[in-house]
């Protein structure tokens, strides 16, 4: 398996898994839009040892009260079905983890399911005063603090770029 940052040449085949994946084409759309409006940070794929794209996860800016500081959305995280339950999802966030801090990005969100994130270090974002834009689940919103510290005293409400509100 390896896990490396999304090529130009990738684009199709991660369109492809996200349609796979989900019910609907609203994160292949949302990936695709984001990319292609400049809010994409990172974007890593796990290939299987053929090349395969079977794994993909997406990072963009999100600000806290309008303010930007470096902090990232993860949306989405994807593994292609019979790949699952292998620990990719979590191999990809472990690479993803060090590479976004070494870039200077300290905190992550994310809006998913409550049982899975936490595996991978995230803990409820209204554990520290942080709450997302729209009406979800308190347990759903998480935040994974990457560099230490970063998270003390700050509160607020998230808020993704524009491309989400299509959604």
């Amino acid at each position: 398996m390896l896990i490396r940052t999304e090529a130009p040449a990738d684009i199709l085949p991660i369109d492809t898994l996200l349609k796979s994946v989900f019910e609907t084409e609203a994160e292949a759309k949302l990936v695709m839009k984001l990319r292609e409006n400049g809010q994409r940070t990172l974007s890593l794929v796990a290939c299987s040892d053929e090349g395969e794209v079977v794994g993909h996860l997406f990072f963009s800016p999100v600000t806290r009260d309008g303010v930007d500081e470096n902090w990232q959305g993860l949306a989405p995280l994807a593994v292609k079905a019979e790949y699952q339950r292998q620990g990719i999802g979590q191999a990809l966030m472990e690479e993803a983890k060090q590479t976004l801090l070494e870039l200077g990005y300290p905190v992550v969100v994310v809006l998913g399911h409550s049982d899975y994130y936490p595996k991978v270090g995230f803990v409820k974002a209204a554990d520290h005063g942080l709450a997302c834009q729209w009406p979800v689940p308190e347990e759903a919103f998480m935040v994974l603090e990457l560099a230490e510290g970063t998270l003390a005293g700050k509160t607020g409400t998230i808020e993704y770029s524009s491309e989400f509100a299509e959604l």
